[in-house]
């Protein structure tokens, strides 16, 4: 439903999802919220999330399309027939083809991962030099490395498809959102 694009960010798997994304958002979302001003906060919050939904959903739609052309047509059918009790169940086919394409036609998306990216990655953006303490390293980091450390995970575990219960896409559409809205908005590089 395209209204879940919106509420799958008020959503979240487990305690652990919504705790690492809350953590993040406590300690870097009042600085971004107190540099934009409030209206502005919530408009990149709620953009980043939209979009990371749509980058999920348009980056399953291409893996979609090139998987179905890759399997019979008669476990295809299978597939949209089963597939979601199957995943519901919590388990899956064997070969990981129809496995991949199972998870992709009927997997959860849920979580404010995009949105929360779009404020960490907002934050690097101003404030690029200053450090932070990053859990376990005993040393704190620019906050430029930390995001260059973010976007580059996302980006290698999003095309090796290291981790494909994550939507990585959606982590890189938030933080994109991100990026560019603070240079829309004119303040990059904050000192």
């Amino acid at each position: 439903m395209p209204l879940q694009l919106i509420t799958s960010m008020f959503m979240h798997a487990d305690f652990g999802h919504l705790f690492f994304n809350m953590i993040s958002l406590f300690f870097l979302g009042p600085m971004v919220e107190q540099t934009l001003g409030p209206k502005r906060f919530l408009v990149l919050y709620l953009t980043a999330g939209l979009v990371g939904s749509l980058a999920h959903v348009g980056i399953d739609y291409i893996q979609y399309v090139q998987m179905s052309g890759q399997i019979e047509a008669e476990m295809l059918a299978q597939i949209k027939s089963e597939g979601y009790e199957i995943i519901n169940q919590g388990k899956n086919y064997t070969d990981p083809l129809y496995a991949n394409f199972n998870l992709t036609l009927n997997g959860r998306s849920l979580g404010a991962s995009g949105a929360v990216y779009g404020v960490v990655i907002a934050f690097v953006t101003m404030f690029p030099k200053m450090k932070l303490m990053v859990f376990p390293l005993p040393i704190p980091i620019p906050a430029a490395i930390v995001g260059i450390f973010m976007v580059g995970y996302g980006v290698v575990s999003g095309i090796g498809q290291l981790q494909p219960n994550i939507a990585h896409f959606a982590h890189l559409g938030g933080a994109l959102v991100g990026f560019l809205m603070v240079h829309y908005w004119k303040m990059a590089n904050l000192r």
